[in-house]
This record gives structure tokens, sequence and C-alpha cells, in this order.
């Protein structure tokens, strides 16, 4: 299908990206445009005016603190998979990037597009969340920080105010010797997952379970945070009946909708199965990979 018109600008500086939003009701931002773009095709938006962002300074750079990672905005999914750093500090991260889309998507998508468009089936919220990121954006009352908890509202619906413009992410410090995991199911590889789940973890001086933190996409209107498993793993040492233990309590903590690819109650019980298999990765860590059906 053809896109519907609309006005095209590129701004130079922040400050001015920022009027130009704030100035045109339903303006949109341009960053990688895998997702907007689509979007366009498919006459699902309308927006007036596109601000592209692609030459607004410091978006492009990922930097690796004492306290943890900076991500800009504008930075692709091929930057993050080629970055040696990211082996040791943000393995999860990295390694979530192979589940996202294809070759061709991930040399244009971005962080921040993903963020923006909150597709509840996306790798990179249902990461933000389960990490506890907080995302940064400026608009005209000034720069704020969100938190991943309270950045998601619904389905492609997010916190970020008309006139804001997410500038980066920021990880915390992912310590040595952390477990962890990340599994999805698509029919095939690149395909949005029909569901998701990452799992990480760090384990004290009697091997038992400290801070787990447990993530799930594609299962709600918004990625999620199973607190019940969480609560569950929590000072425990990670075995057979545990893991069974957290499979039931996994499915039983989501209540997903039914669509053309497929049912609320397979998605309920693939939720289940994903966390056994990322709990089980995570304590003899090996590969992450993601399954494809057909």
């Amino acid at each position: 299908m053809k896109m519907p018109s609309f006005d095209y600008a590129c701004p130079a500086t922040l400050d001015e990206a920022v009027r130009l939003l704030a100035a045109n009701d339903g303006a949109k931002v341009l960053s990688g445009g895998q997702s907007l773009l689509p979007l366009l095709a498919f006459r699902m938006a309308y927006p007036p005016l596109l601000v592209d962002i692609q030459k607004l300074p410091g978006l492009e750079t990922i930097d690796v603190t004492a306290n943890g990672l900076r991500v800009g905005a504008r930075v692709r999914w091929c930057q993050i998979e080629q970055d040696a750093r990211l082996a040791t500090a943000h393995p999860l991260f990295q390694a979530m990037i192979d589940h996202v889309a294809h070759y061709q998507i991930r040399n244009r998508g971005t962080v921040g597009g993903s963020l923006a468009h909150a597709d509840p089936s996306a790798e990179m919220p249902g990461v933000a969340l389960v990490c506890d990121c907080e995302i940064v954006a400026i608009g005209q009352a000034g720069t704020r920080v969100i938190e991943a908890a309270d950045f998601f509202v619904a389905a492609l619906d997010t916190a970020l105010a008309p006139d804001e413009i997410i500038t980066e992410v920021r990880f915390p410090r992912w310590p040595p010797g952390r477990r962890w995991a990340f599994h999805e199911f698509a029919r095939r590889k690149g395909d949005f997952a029909m569901a998701g789940v990452a799992v990480f973890f760090d384990l004290d001086g009697d091997g038992r379970i400290v801070d787990p933190h447990v993530g799930v996409i594609g299962a709600g209107e918004t990625p999620l945070r199973l607190a019940a498993v969480e609560q569950l793993l929590a000072g425990s040492k990670l075995d057979d009946g545990l893991i069974a233990r957290a499979k039931t309590l996994a499915s039983d903590s989501v209540t997903p909708s039914s669509d053309i690819h497929a049912s609320g109650d397979y998605r309920k019980s693939l939720v289940g199965t994903l966390t056994a298999r990322a709990l089980r990765d995570a304590g003899a860590p090996k590969e992450s990979f993601v399954e494809n059906a057909g």
C-alpha cells in the first residue's frame, strides 16, 4: 500500500527536534524506521510530520561504565551484536539480539525505536523490564528518567509524552558469574515470538539463588515480570523440583489472549515450558537458542 502524505524534518539538535514534536500534534519520531514505516504503509498511522533524528549527536554510542551500560537511543542492533565488550559487560543483552528479526532489519533497527514502539512481543522491551533499566527522555519540560517498570503502559503505548524523545537506556552493572538465559519460541527464526522468557540470578556461597529476575514477552499487553516465580526462586537451590514448581507457577501467572498465531492456552503453556528451559540453561550455562517450528 502507499503511505499517507506527511511532512518531513531532519533537525540537527535535540532542542529543535523537541520543538518540532511539540508544535505538530501527532508528529512521530523516525529512528531506524523498522516499526514506523510498516505502520505507515498499512495506513495504521497518519502522522502529519516525521522528525528524523539521524543527525542528532550523541545518540549512537554504547558506554561501559563501572555502574553499568549507557546505550544511546539510535544504537542499532548490529552494533550490539558486534561489540565485544558486551560478552562480559552484559551477555544477556547481547544474546537477545540474535532473536531480533533478520540481518537486514538488525542493520537499521534501533534500541530507542523498539522501546518507543513497545510491541509486547519484542525482545528489547522485555529485556529492559527484566533488567530494571532506566529510560532517559527529553522534552519541553526537560530531561526525565523513567523506570522500565513504569514505561510500558499497553500494547504500542508508553509513558512518553508527545514531545519527548528517548535519548538513552541505562542498564545496571552486570556482576561476574551471574547466571542467565534467554529463550523464545517463534514459527520461524526472526518472526515475533509467540512467547519468550529471560532469566538471571546470582548465587550465594551456599549455592542459593539471590536476586532472581524472570521476564516474559508475548504473553500480555506489555512485557511482564513474574514476581511470584521470582519469590519462589529466591533463597532456594536450583534443582528439578524447584524448576517444576517454577514452570507451573509461570504458566499460572500469565493470561495471554488468543490470535491467529496461537491460542491463549498455548501461550500460557509455552511460558511455563520456556521458564523451565531458561532455568535449566541458567543453572548449567550454555549457548542460548531460539526454537523454530516448521
